[in-house]
């Protein structure tokens, strides 16, 4: 099955480079406790996978895995990366200079403001959304050229690539692989594409939970089944 690079935000993309396994790969990860191997995924292999997830016997999803190509803001991946149960490597600007960067830019109805105190607050989207959002953007466009501007000085003054970076802000672009299994794929899915996620790595969840529903169709069929909770 091949994917297609799939676009998120204004600049943003998703591949799925490889994956390990699929659904008949869980039952037979399970079955294997009673020296048993299915060879086709029938009615009751798929009923075995729901018994699975609703009961949180996890560690059969943990045979299948997928690798990603992420491309997303400095500020999301921050997020991502708190999900430790997988494998992340990162484009590094200590080695490498790009020929231009990629700056995030927010879209016309995700302009927000924050209502109440930390804990314990709400967003609101702002009813003049057009005129905030072209304000925001105009600023944005004003710091990503100022910084960009004093990197590539700094480059050609000889500062080492490692400072010259520091004045880039978290709007940038970065990249990186993410080899994640089902199971640590299920968590990610269920905490951040949940409307207490922030936005921006909402858009990514839900577009890598189409992909894991096109490879693993009776385990997604399951997990939403059961509540699209972590198991």
């Amino acid at each position: 099955m091949e994917f297609k690079t799939t676009k998120v935000l204004n600049a943003g993309e998703i591949d799925l480079l490889d994956c390990l396994g699929n659904d008949l790969s869980v039952v037979n990860a399970a079955k294997v406790s009673f020296a048993s191997y299915e060879q086709v995924l029938d009615d009751k292999s798929k009923g075995l996978i729901n018994f699975l997830v609703k009961n949180k016997h996890a560690t059969p999803f943990e045979h299948v895995v997928f690798k990603f190509h992420i491309k997303c803001p400095i500020f999301v991946a921050r997020e991502w990366f708190r999900h430790r149960w997988s494998s992340f490597n990162e484009m590094s600007m200590r080695y490498y200079v790009p020929e231009s960067i990629d700056f995030f830019y927010p879209e016309f109805g995700t302009i927000r403001k924050q209502v109440g105190k930390p804990g314990a607050y709400t967003f609101e989207i702002f009813e003049n959304q057009q005129q905030i959002l072209d304000e925001v953007n105009s600023e944005l466009m004003f710091l990503y050229a100022h910084a960009e501007e004093t990197y590539r000085h700094l480059l050609e003054k000889g500062v080492a690539k490692e400072i010259a970076r520091t004045v880039l802000p978290v709007g940038q672009y970065t990249e990186f692989i993410w080899t994640v299994n089902a199971r640590s794929l299920m968590n990610f899915m269920c905490l951040r594409n949940d409307s207490n996620a922030q936005y921006e790595i909402a858009e990514y969840a839900r577009e890598i939970e189409n992909i894991f529903d096109m490879i693993l169709p009776a385990t997604y069929a399951s997990w939403v089944a059961n509540g699209r909770e972590s198991i």
